[in-house]
């Protein structure tokens, strides 16, 4: 069998880090060159997350072939430097409609349908295969939630079915699980996990490699504890405390020798991995030589996950140039032309993200002038440049009701519209423009300059688009369209010759970026900001 499974629990409470854990190994794991993919398993029923709150979810991010999916995707991405598909975020809300899609079909031929084993058939028919490569390919495959949900329950079922089916050494267990510390008798505290453990044990499935979370380093007696309540070897109970950077969570598990025991659970081979250039990032990262501020301007402010991945790419970007990045978070909501200066007069960049919806838009387009009119460097993503293009039609062209048509239905001045193919369509869920685009880029362009190349391709979620009946008003008074699709019907990237650093993009060029390999837009933007800095400085 080409594939080796790695399965991801979590017990006790949830947020203790699976999916870093997850990716962690993933990073671990290709460093000794294997081929790695990973997998989420969330247990909402909604079919993706695609119509979910970003302030209850976090982030929607992107694949490559148009999936919407959990932010957790973004932080596999980003460790094992793999683009993922949309097998990569199953659903019970997935599941359930395939199932009873079947059922319509007649495919059961009249049974009933029920848990086991029609759900638990179709949750194993979605674990990874490769048949087409006889190379050793790892699945990564994390659990949402934690043991005990009744959600969980047939994901936690389907494993081990598959286990029995496929034969422990092709698939093990990792579980994560919280180590309590009271600070009043200065103790850490097994029961919980012991607990958690217990749970699994219930349902038939025995951990391989149990991880402690916890804020205090576990001693050789706790963890023989462990090993002794939980049955597993004492060599297979590993601590994960916190660390500065988040990507060193793969090197703080190196050391407690994550992968080494996950090959000889799995019966492979364990060479010494390559971890040379990671450890350059995180020393890069740790060692700035600069520091710059710059504002992301936004609504959902409230919780940084909506903008996660923005976020990482400014970091990303921020180590590429040697320099710490801050960001100071601006609810656009309390943007106004009054207190725009106020809010904004000593950052030395300016980021608009992507959004839904009308409200803050009047904060975003205060903050976007300020920007074009002190040369401040600005980036704008997906709806951060559609509105660019409505700050600029209404301060600078002069149509002073330019609006887009989804904020706006009766503006006289319809900048931004529906794109045709969107038309008419009611539902919200799953019907935007997804995934990877080609993009064709100006050669005299900064954005050329940036990606140095003329073709390239980026991720996209949107329904509007720039309309086209105003390209000669807008080129005329000095906007570039620097990027278009590849038939020219699609402005893809604008920028402001006239502007030291001023461009947006319809895309969401952040998904994308790596810290190791940052985005070229990101890295971009910070060496900007950092000129800006240095000018002011040298004043």
């Amino acid at each position: 069998m080409p594939v080796k499974y790695v399965f991801v629990t979590g017990g006790v409470v949830s947020g203790l880090g699976k999916g870093i854990t997850a990716a962690s190994l993933g990073r671990l794991l290709k460093a000794r060159g294997y081929q790695v993919t990973m997998q989420k398993f969330d247990p909402y029923i909604n079919i993706d997350p695609g119509t979910m709150n970003p302030v209850q979810h976090g982030e929607v991010f992107v694949t490559d072939d148009g999936a919407e999916t959990d932010l957790d995707l973004g932080h596999y991405e980003r460790f094992i430097d793999e683009s993922l598909t949309k097998n990569s975020n199953v659903t019970t809300g997935k599941v359930y409609w395939s199932v009873l899609q079947k059922e319509r079909r007649g495919d059961f031929g009249g049974g009933t349908v029920q848990v086991i084993p029609h759900i638990t058939n179709e949750i194993k028919s979605r674990f990874h295969r490769n048949f087409t490569t006889e190379d050793t390919e790892i699945a990564i495959i994390e659990v949402g939630g934690t043991v005990g949900d009744i959600e969980s329950q047939p994901f936690l079922e389907a494993i081990r079915q598959f286990q029995h089916e496929v034969g422990h050494e092709n698939a093990i267990l990792i579980h994560v699980t919280l180590i309590p510390y009271l600070k009043a008798s200065g103790e850490l505290k097994t029961k919980p996990t012991q607990a958690s453990v217990k749970d699994l044990q219930g349902m038939g499935i025995w951990p391989d490699i149990i991880v402690c979370r916890s804020e205090h380093p576990l001693d050789s007696a706790i963890r023989s504890k462990i090993a002794l309540f939980c049955n597993v070897p004492k060599e297979h109970v590993l601590q994960n405390l916190d660390v500065e950077v988040l990507y060193e969570a793969p090197l703080a598990m190196e050391k407690e020798h994550l992968a080494e025991v996950a090959c000889k659970c799995l019966k492979l081979e364990c060479p010494e991995p390559d971890l040379e250039d990671w450890r350059a990032m995180i020393d890069a990262w740790k060692h700035p030589q600069d520091q710059v501020t710059v504002a992301l301007v936004g609504k959902y402010t409230q919780l940084h996950d909506a903008y996660i991945s923005v976020v990482e790419a400014l970091k990303h970007g921020g180590v590429a140039c040697h320099a710490s990045v801050h960001i100071r978070w601006i609810d656009s909501e309390t943007v106004t032309p009054q207190n725009v200066a106020a809010l904004l007069h000593d950052v030395k960049g300016i980021l608009v993200p992507g959004g839904f919806g009308d409200r803050g838009i009047d904060g975003k387009i205060s903050a976007i002038r300020y920007a074009r009119e002190h040369k401040i460097p600005f980036l704008g993503l997906c709806l951060g440049m559609q509105l660019a293009i409505v700050e600029f039609a209404r301060h600078v062209i002069g149509y002073e009701d330019a609006h887009s048509i989804e904020l706006n239905p009766s503006t006289t001045h319809p900048v931004i519209h529906v794109m045709p193919d969107q038309d008419g369509i009611e539902d919200i869920g799953g019907t935007l423009r997804l995934g990877s685009y080609p993009c064709v880029l100006d050669k005299t362009s900064k954005a050329y300059e940036l990606y140095g190349k003329e073709t390239i391709h980026e991720r996209h979620r949107h329904r509007y688009e720039v309309n086209n009946d105003y390209r000669k008003a807008l080129t005329s008074h000095g906007l570039k369209l620097s990027g278009k699709s590849p038939d020219g019907r699609i402005i893809e990237m604008i920028e402001l010759p006239s502007h030291p650093w001023f461009l947006a993009t319809q895309a969401h060029p952040e998904l994308k970026s790596r810290p190791n390999r940052p985005h070229p837009l990101f890295s971009g933007f910070i060496r900007a900001a950092l000129a800006l800095q240095e000018a002011e400085d040298s004043r």
